[in-house]
């Protein structure tokens, strides 16, 4: 599986394989679990997620950095990648960040739905 390497191409892979609102449910799922008061209707936007979420990440790397790391641990992020970004810029910073958390939300969606039945 060659994963998307842009937040459009997840979405339109999402929606050709009608797992769209999973997707939304497992990053609800995540975000309850890691104590972050953010939730998303199952009819969000696309740009509409991306928009919040960003916001979101952007707000908790500078008020709440404790929490955007068990946020990411929860979801379970590669450490590596993200010490791999340019931290210089927190905006551009929250913006990868955001792409990498839907991009591992999205793995978590595909792979229940490739192997379970």
């Amino acid at each position: 599986m060659q994963w998307p390497e842009t937040f459009s191409s997840l979405i339109e892979e999402a929606n050709r394989l009608d797992l769209y609102k999973k997707l939304i449910a497992q990053l609800n799922k995540d975000l309850l679990y890691a104590n972050v008061d953010l939730e998303f209707d199952a009819d969000t936007l696309p740009t509409s997620l991306k928009l919040v979420l960003h916001e979101a990440i952007y707000k908790l790397i500078n008020e709440k950095f404790g929490d955007y790391l068990n946020l990411l641990y929860i979801i379970d992020v590669s450490e590596k990648v993200i010490k791999a970004l340019d931290g210089s810029d927190t905006v551009a910073l929250s913006e990868q960040v955001t792409f990498l958390i839907l991009k591992r939300e999205w793995q978590k969606v595909w792979y229940r739905n490739q192997y379970s039945s």
